[in-house]
């Protein structure tokens, strides 16, 4: 919209490096979170989640077991609103209205 601003948050994933690559609009900021900070980043809770409860001590035969196995584990997930809200909702990110 004409006049908005975007701020996109990102971790320190190697991928998020722009190595002075990377222009950015001048509409869009970027804001790194600081390293090994999960608490600011909930969707770490929720690849945390998949891996203790979905993905872990498992041995799979083939590439495409594992890719099935990950897509299981997200559609069971993402069927369950309620879990994720849990999963990644935060006591200091709350509005009170």
């Amino acid at each position: 919209a004409p006049g908005a601003h975007a701020v996109i948050t990102l971790d320190g994933a190697g991928w998020h490096q722009t190595g002075g690559k990377l222009q950015v609009p001048e509409n869009i900021s970027l804001l790194p979170l600081p390293p090994y900070s999960p608490e600011l980043n909930p969707v770490e809770n929720v690849w945390q989640f998949l891996r203790q409860n979905q993905l872990s001590n498992r041995v799979y035969e083939t590439y495409d077991a594992i890719v099935d196995a990950c897509c299981d584990a997200w559609n069971a997930l993402i069927n369950d609103p309620s879990r994720i809200t849990s999963i990644a909702t935060r006591d200091y990110a709350q509005v009170n209205r």
